[in-house]
């Protein structure tokens, strides 16, 4: 019996779970910020998904000022990696952090004060750009996180129908993990799938403000339009999964896509005013990162940000819509690239 109610005492309230591929320097950076949070009842799990550069030698340095445990498995994608750190958890709320987080120092304190409040089944919060981070890695945060880019679809209000919490910073209950399981093979759209079936099975999903991440995200813009390009393919298939979910806004990046190249042709072929949209645009892009940054350069290189999300999302969007909704071909087949394969 004292056994048993020393246990209880020694369990952990969160399971920090992250998957890792090939990312020393990022996990250094993030275990050196958990290192530093003011709340301390977590454990932390994380997954090498097959990495040929393991990071298991910087986990045990941390081993002894961190409650961590370390994992190798075979490549099978972000999302099968993070059921496989559930199944290794022991606390009573799992959360997700990607390897390229920062944590802020009072991210679980923050959490734990929501919580006792507001005890919904799974929550999420918001991402922003560390001082450190280079301009372009601020320029793309602006880009990922403005309403004008993204139509408030990455959530910045609290509303329980429609907040989808994102893998980078996402906590699910016990509870909701032994009802309705983990990620899907879908990669991405792995964790806007998780959240709908969060919803579909009656369970409450809140938005904690205060509990943000320093996401770096992608470095450069290249890997980036890749990155915005797969979010536009997988949308399509998400909304042929459940159509209930289907937001107009969804389609305004195609739309935006569809239209710039409507008004170039207008300016070369009757007049130059048909520019002048464009320009109106990329001038609310620099003010709005502006006030945000107060930087001119990365307020010029936030435009640049915005338009290549725009543009690889709408592009990957029209491709995959046309396949998936229009001519009803089978995703797993067409778009087989974007599951990973289970065997």
């Amino acid at each position: 019996m004292l056994q048993s109610h020393y246990k209880i005492l020694k369990m952990k309230k969160y399971s920090v779970i992250v998957p890792v591929y090939n990312r020393i320097s990022e996990v250094v950076d993030l275990l050196d910020s958990l290192q530093k949070q003011t709340y301390k009842n977590f454990e932390i799990i994380i997954v090498e998904d097959g990495s040929t550069d393991k990071c298991d030698k910087v986990v045990e340095e941390y081993s002894a000022t961190l409650d961590i445990k370390y994992f190798f498995k075979e490549n099978s994608g972000p999302g099968d990696s993070r059921n496989y750190g559930m199944e290794k958890a022991e606390g009573e709320y799992l959360i997700f952090f990607d390897s390229d987080c920062i944590i802020p120092a009072q991210y679980f304190a923050e959490v734990e004060k929501y919580l006792a409040t507001n005890p919904v089944d799974a929550f999420g919060g918001p991402d922003s750009a560390d001082e450190s981070f280079s301009n372009v890695q601020k320029a793309i945060n602006y880009s990922m996180t403005s309403i004008v880019t993204t139509g408030g679809v990455r959530g910045k209000e609290n509303k329980l129908d429609t907040y989808q919490p994102r893998s980078f910073n996402m906590g699910i209950s016990r509870a909701v993990y032994e009802k309705v399981g983990g990620y899907s093979d879908i990669h991405p759209g792995e964790d806007p799938d998780l959240s709908y079936r969060i919803m579909n099975a009656g369970f409450s999903i809140g938005l904690i403000e205060d509990a943000f991440v320093y996401h770096k995200r992608r470095i450069d813009f290249s890997k980036f339009v890749k990155q915005v390009y797969k979010f536009g393919v997988v949308r399509p298939i998400l909304i042929k999964w459940y159509p209930d979910k289907f937001k107009i806004t969804y389609t305004f990046p195609t739309l935006f896509l569809l239209g710039s190249i409507l008004l170039v042709i207008l300016s070369l072929t009757v007049s130059s005013l048909f520019t002048l949209p464009l320009t109106l645009i990329s001038l609310v892009f620099f003010v709005e990162s502006f006030m945000k940054y107060k930087s001119l350069p990365i307020s010029i290189l936030s435009i640049f940000a915005s338009f290549i999300q725009l543009y690889g999302y709408g592009y990957g969007f029209l491709r995959s819509g046309i396949k998936i909704l229009i001519l009803k071909q089978e995703e797993r087949k067409v778009l087989k690239d974007f599951f990973f394969d289970e065997e």
